[in-house]
């Protein structure tokens, strides 16, 4: 694990690495802090509240930077960004006392937030908020104001707002450190029970909930030279302004600043939770410099292994996964699932198009026996469904997969790349849908993949050959006929293509073999075609070795 502070100032051979332990880090919070509104619960556990520490440590008395108590309006955070980016970058210092900088893990998740002192509590209001303590990862102060009626009041620390177990023997400060993020409750599985709906912690992660999810993946709120040899740059959102909720409205709203050497940025999260959790995303870039490494509506996710990537794997658990696929909707209409891989190297993929229409890291295995795991139930980790607003022109989804042994470790990164580069001095705007839960709804007729299986092509002996094999799922009545199947390969030999009738599956089987001969990497696609017009999902994949 690394600090966040060090992050930019990597070395390209430890770029990945840090941007796993932000990953790594980023679930820590959530983890050690959810015990008294977890989701999967139908109600919330008893917390243990004891009082602050009696001592308060000195600290460094921190200024207020952004979070001024003052008028605030809609286009008060894009003014920032602007004046921020119009100068060069500094590196904030804002020092922890030094017991608090030096905790443990154990002593950092003994400081928990008193649900007591949750924001807006007491007022009937639809959405909690709760902040998180600085400390361990997670040193960089970030600073929250609430907005009511175009005030913004800055939200100090006050060490009354959490409570410290047995494990710290530090005392908790004063003065006003600022904190580490929030998180906001709403009572989006049961009425009268506040769970966790959002959590803003570390860079510029987030990640959120819908009915009956666990935390699973992440988003970021901009991702910078991703699997780049000079070392990825991870922004962070420095200030928060939280608009204070309406009594009749499910409706919330964060405006938040984010900052990097190479860009400032003003957003705006408009959040809705339900069965699928929405969040309406609008921001402003000012970069400092040409973007030509950006990635926009970036996510995170984890991907272990499934029956169609069991190489070299010790487990129990059948499958091990946050999500299981890239699903795609090009600008020409075309619908395409790329399932993940742990591949034995890095290797980045990028599907070239003009004006998506969405793309998200999907998890559609929803069968508690494909896991079968107890504790983290992979069954009920969200999809997470990008809608561009507007024309996002030329560019490509790409996709990151990077070597892992571990599920500890977020490995897979998706965004949105424009084709031309973003200049420095400009104003760059753009907005997104996000949806939180299960994947885009099937249209009746269409044919999507369901799993995706491999394996050596001859059971009786080892074999370089690879067997494949793809179900496809027909939301509808199956027809008489079988459709075609086409299957094409950048290199190797395709041979033995069947397509079958699947009873179980309400589909079709898909299966065919693939010689690699003396190539090391080849590009799949697979196609079935029918004699009447439906939505059929196109399978690609790449085989490595």
């Amino acid at each position: 694990m690394v600090s966040l502070l060090r992050c930019q100032s990597f070395k390209p051979s430890s770029s990945l690495i840090c941007s796993l332990a932000l990953s790594a880090a980023f679930a820590l919070s959530s983890s050690a802090f959810a015990e008294e509104t977890k989701p999967a619960e139908n109600k919330p556990a008893t917390p243990v509240v004891s009082p602050p520490k009696a001592t308060a440590q000195p600290a460094n008395k921190n200024q207020v930077r952004f979070t001024k108590t003052g008028t605030f309006d809609g286009d008060s955070v894009v003014k920032l960004a602007r004046k921020l980016a119009s100068k060069p970058y500094v590196v904030l210092k804002d020092p922890l006392p030094a017991g608090l900088a030096k905790l443990s893990y154990d002593e950092y998740r003994d400081i928990r937030f008193n649900p007591v002192s949750s924001i807006w509590r007491d007022q009937g209001l639809p959405f909690q908020m709760q902040m998180f303590h600085r400390g361990f990862y997670f040193q960089d102060l970030i600073e929250i104001a609430i907005v009511e009626a175009n005030q913004a009041t800055h939200l100090a620390y006050e060490p009354k707002y959490f409570t410290a177990g047995e494990v710290i023997t530090q005392a908790l400060p004063n003065d006003d450190i600022g904190y580490s993020g929030f998180r906001i409750h709403n009572q989006l599985n049961t009425n009268g029970v506040y769970d966790e709906l959002m959590v803003f912690q570390g860079a510029s992660y987030f990640r959120a909930l819908g009915k009956g999810n666990s935390y699973g993946l992440s988003a970021r709120g901009l991702a910078l030279k991703t699997a780049d040899p000079e070392g990825e740059e991870f922004p962070i959102f420095r200030a928060f302004w939280v608009e204070r909720p309406s009594y009749d409205s499910n409706l919330i709203v964060v405006h938040a600043l984010l900052d990097s050497p190479s860009v400032a940025g003003a957003y705006r999260f408009s959040v809705r939770p339900g069965d699928n959790t929405q969040i309406d995303v609008e921001a402003t870039l000012f970069p400092r410099v040409e973007l030509s490494k950006v990635g926009l509506a970036p996510s995170t996710s984890m991907f272990l292994h499934s029956l169609n990537g069991r190489h070299d794997t010790d487990d129990f658990r059948p499958e091990v996964h946050d999500s299981d696929g890239l699903l795609m909707f090009n600008g020409r209409g075309e619908h395409l699932w790329r399932p993940l891989a742990n591949p034995r190297q890095l290797q980045v993929s990028a599907f070239s198009d003009n004006s998506p229409q969405g793309f998200g890291l999907i998890q559609r295995e929803r069968n508690y026996a494909s896991y079968q795991d107890l504790e983290a139930h992979y069954e009920r980790r969200p999809s997470l469904w990008i809608e561009p607003v507007g024309n996002w022109g030329q560019g490509a989804v790409v996709l990151t997969e990077i070597p892992t042994e571990s599920e500890i470790h977020d490995n897979i990164v998706s965004f949105w790349k424009p084709r031309q580069p973003i200049p420095a001095g400009s104003e760059y705007h753009f907005a997104y849908r996000m949806n939180w839960g299960d994947e885009p709804v099937a249209k009746t007729n269409s044919v999507v993949v369901s799993r995706t299986a491999s394996g050596r092509a001859d059971i009786a002996k080892a074999t370089p050959r690879r067997l494949f094999v793809v179900d496809y799922h027909l939301n509808g009545a199956m027809p008489d006929e079988l459709p075609l199947a086409k299957v094409e390969s950048s290199g190797g030999v395709i041979a033995n293509v069947v397509i079958a009738r699947n009873a179980a599956n309400n589909g079709y089987r898909l299966a065919f073999e693939l010689e690699p001969e003396d190539k090391d990497l080849i590009e799949l696609r697979a196609e079935l075609k029918f004699s009447t017009p439906r939505q059929v999902e196109t399978w690609l994949y790449r085989w490595t070795l």
